[in-house]
């Protein structure tokens, strides 16, 4: 067991972990997400169910650039739902969209999930972030066609915002372009240099902290206090995962040298439909896990005792991964532990309740 830790702390993947999760609390707290929102929101606003889009691409963008799902949820909920209700928009339609946007972080890169999959399926991290582009842009455009569908189907759900003739459309334009574009390049410079092959993805995870930290100088918000807030709550979410990580690693050692690894390889086998058989019975064992166990766990504990069966069955391992991330970035959605309904709740005006935001689940999910 001790050379077992031993190794893990050595690996250098996962350094990844809390230098990507330092790069999205820094931009959490530049305000970051707060200018995105309204600057989206003008631009979409005069269309039906525009502010409900402008959530789902800014969603998109703090996914790319913090990767942190609860820093996603809490600052959409506290600027985008009080928004959304002051125009009438369904309550469920409201909540579902933040949820769903929120949980973006989850499968596009840079995702904590990917790199912590990269390392138990022993896929190249780079490999992972490349394969999860097209997914989660597919996911972005079946959101907002979702959303485009739904409001013209109950145009009382989702009304245009009316439009501030004080301000030009170039003004909005411009507003909107300052607010995206820094982000933007920090996505293409931390993203870029890992396609590009000039950087590993723990290099790049440094850049994007570094460039977190050079935004804060941009946007004017860099303080000696925020680093250091940033810091602590780097230090638990990391001592978060690697606690977990450990236990898991004792938990796999025990199983595997008790046979159980044997025994579970037996019976996937022998299921069947052979491939797609085990496919289908993995994916739904995992969504089913997802209501009651966070995906760290699930990581860890589960995907390694499936992991030598897709291998032995020619399953391609990074699509296994992408398949798997996309089905974990459900688990933050399902009651009665999704994450992102309880961070949503946190901050939610008083006239929203937790059964607005349960029932605003049938419209996160729907959008699967």
């Amino acid at each position: 067991m001790p050379y077992r830790i031993q190794s893990i702390m050595e690996n250098t993947v996962l350094m990844a972990v809390p230098l990507f999760v330092f790069m999205g609390l820094v931009l959490q707290k530049t305000r970051l997400a707060e200018q995105l929102l309204e600057s989206m929101g003008r631009l979409f606003g005069g269309v039906r169910g525009g502010i409900a889009i402008s959530t789902v691409l800014v969603g998109a963008l703090l996914a790319a650039s913090t990767g942190v799902v609860g820093a996603s949820v809490v600052a959409m909920g506290l600027i985008s739902l009080p928004v959304m209700l002051k125009y009438n928009y369904d309550k469920g339609l409201a909540c579902g969209t933040i949820c769903a946007s929120g949980t973006l972080g989850q499968i596009i890169p840079p995702s904590i999930v990917l790199i912590l999959l990269g390392d138990v399926l022993g896929v190249p991290v780079g490999d992972l972030f490349q394969a999860a582009l097209w997914p989660g842009f597919v996911l972005v455009g079946a959101y907002v066609l979702y959303i485009l569908i739904f409001a013209k189907l109950n145009p009382e759900s989702a009304q245009p915002i009316p439009r501030d003739e004080s301000i030009s459309r170039s003004e909005e334009v411009k507003t909107a372009l300052k607010a995206i574009i820094p982000p933007l390049a920090l996505i293409v410079v931390v993203l870029g240099s890992i396609f590009a092959g000039i950087a590993t993805p723990t290099e790049s995870a440094a850049l994007g902290g570094a460039g977190a930290i050079v935004l804060s100088f941009v946007y004017r918000q860099f303080s000696w206090s925020m680093l250091y807030d940033a810091s602590k709550e780097t230090v638990k979410v990391t001592a978060m995962v690697f606690a977990i990580l450990l236990g898991a690693t004792a938990f796999s050692m025990a199983f595997t040298y008790t046979g159980g690894d044997m025994l579970v390889e037996e019976w996937m086998l022998e299921l069947p439909g052979e491939k797609w058989g085990f496919l289908i019975i993995t994916m739904v064992v995992i969504l089913i896990l997802g209501f009651f166990i966070d995906f760290v766990e699930i990581c860890f504990i589960i995907v390694p005792m499936i992991a030598p069966v897709a291998e032995l069955l020619g399953i391609n391992m990074t699509w296994f991964a992408i398949l798997i991330a996309m089905n974990l970035q459900t688990s933050f959605l399902t009651p009665p532990f999704g994450f992102s309904l309880f961070y949503l709740k946190g901050v939610a005006p008083n006239g929203v309740t937790t059964r607005d935001i349960y029932r605003a689940l049938c419209h996160s999910l729907r959008f699967r």
